[in-house]
């Protein structure tokens, strides 16, 4: 099947910049194959599909570099936390219960159809569980992505080690009966995980003709055995798959490295043998020179969600620094709780805009070249996708997206770039391809019925109110314990500020 998106405005954000005033692009089933003005291409009613886009922009579809997709009912549910108290009432450990069969669709299939709409075209979900993995939610996840139509790779991202293990301190801060129940709460063992994933690759990777992968997840080494920890590197060395793992998020992951392991959790990586070009490493903020270098020797790539950050007071991760030791940084929402939506373009503008607060040289400041670069090939590099997408570019995946320029957001036209970051907001989307197929057009998403699967969301939400009442119910008896945690390591000295303000305990 021949494509042929006819007279658009081009930005290839390929390695030269290519830019055309207007030009064609043909698309052979899922791959691009010429991209120039006027191309020769032989109409008939039957061989070709034509895109008439005069007036409009063509340009890669976004990536969502990191997103949680279990959290996508919690748009505006939780208050302005620090991390450590925020996951407390999201992903409480003392929780029991798991979610239903649909409802897992549903929520994985909100967030797809919401990023589609935006056009971003694929997503690298890090998807948790609570209390733990099952096949049936895993599937669920998984059709949802394959129904909606758009590229998605998944991790099952399961700790498996005891709460109080994973923050410094909080063992001693417990009261008998509370790490007692702490301590009963079931884990899955590394046998048991690993048998989830050989199942999760056999059944799921490279499904949906390649636009469905499976990758891995420890969430964060602290958070789950020494064991597992390096087992999942060796998976993801043998397969090649993306290796997610939070690192250095807040404050009081540094003072948990010192504390608990005598080093940096980055160096920790290191030395455990997982820190190499499979490893994506999510957050990266409270990292030193040392860190720097171990990072950008790997190979690694990293996931930055800066209104995440932000959210939750996490700090401001050093964008210039990785980016001159030429490290991969790509961009994610991280999720609807803690971004309070699904827009990837709105982190895109305040990755723009954020790092001009923590670098009194203007000349070190984010341009929008680069941010949009983050928000497109950077993000699919990450994703080790065996072929490439991110670009508009002969031989690359047609994942594809039309912006009408009659809209608010480029009127006046002054700079293209500049508007796309600072200016767009996903409404001026309107055409959405992902690997050659139309999956959003005149700005409807032509996959699944989009008005039957909000209402059915709406309907569900009664599940959800349930399910987040738990979740207090299971945070509130230990919330105080963990605020106490929290300021302890506020006031061990780590020689390392990443807020804008001084630091003041």
């Amino acid at each position: 099947m021949l494509t042929l998106i006819k007279d658009a405005r081009v930005l290839t954000l390929d390695e030269a910049d290519g830019e055309y005033s207007r030009a064609d692009i043909l698309i052979r089933g899922d791959t691009i194959e010429a991209i120039a003005p006027d191309l020769a291409v032989e109409v008939t009613t039957s061989g070709v599909r034509v895109i008439e886009a005069a007036g409009k922009l063509a340009m890669p579809g976004l990536v969502n570099g990191h997103f949680h997709s279990p959290a996508n009912f919690m748009k505006g549910a939780l208050d302005n936390w620090p991390l450590e108290l925020f996951m407390l009432y999201e992903v409480p450990p003392l929780m029991r219960e798991v979610v239903s069969a649909r409802f897992a669709y549903v929520r994985t299939m909100l967030g797809a159809m919401e990023m589609l709409r935006q056009g971003v075209t694929s997503v690298h979900d890090d998807c948790f569980f609570v209390p733990v993995v099952t096949q049936t939610e895993v599937d669920n996840v998984m059709q949802a992505y394959e129904d909606a139509g758009i590229r998605a790779t998944v991790t099952l991202d399961q700790p498996n080690v005891v709460e109080h293990a994973k923050y410094p301190f909080l063992k001693d801060l417990l009261p008998p009966h509370l790490r007692e129940r702490m301590e009963a709460v079931p884990l899955m063992s590394d046998g048991e995980l690993l048998a989830h994933y050989e199942g999760f690759l056999e059944r799921w990777h490279g499904r949906a003709r390649g636009r469905l992968r499976c990758a891995v997840s420890c969430s964060a080494p602290q958070r789950v055995t020494p064991s597992y920890f390096t087992a999942l590197g060796a998976l993801a060395r043998e397969r090649d798959l993306p290796y997610n793992m939070h690192i250095l998020e807040t404050r009081l992951q540094r003072v948990l490295g010192a504390v608990n392991y005598g080093k940096s959790l980055i160096r920790h990586a290191h030395e455990s043998g997982v820190l190499n070009e499979q490893a994506m490493v999510i957050h990266a903020i409270w990292i030193d020179e040392d860190d720097l270098a171990l990072l950008a020797d790997s190979g690694c790539s990293i996931a930055h969600n800066p209104v995440s950050n932000l959210k939750i007071g996490s700090g401001i991760m050093p964008f210039r620094r990785l980016r001159q030791r030429g490290i991969n940084v790509c961009l994610g929402n991280d999720e609807a709780a803690t971004d309070d939506g699904i827009n990837l373009w709105t982190v895109g503008k305040v990755a723009g805009l954020v790092h001009n607060v923590a670098d009194p040289d203007f000349d070190r400041w984010p341009l929008p070249l680069e941010i949009l670069t983050a928000l497109t090939s950077a993000g699919a590099r990450a994703m080790r996708l065996p072929r490439p997408t991110g670009r508009l570019a002969p031989g690359w995946q047609a994942d594809i997206i039309l912006l009408d320029l009659d809209s608010f957001a480029f009127t006046p036209l002054n700079d293209l770039k500049r508007q796309l970051v600072y200016c767009e907001n996903g409404s001026s989307v309107t055409t959405v391809m992902v690997g050659g197929r139309i999956v959003v057009e005149n700005r409807r998403l032509v996959t699944v019925d989009e008005d039957a699967l909000k209402q059915e969301a709406r309907l569900l939400a009664g599940e959800f109110a349930g399910y987040m009442a738990r979740c207090k119910s299971a945070a509130d008896e230990l919330e105080p314990h963990y605020r106490r945690m929290y300021r302890q390591a506020l006031a061990t000295p780590i020689g390392l500020n990443r807020w804008a303000g001084p630091m003041t305990p």
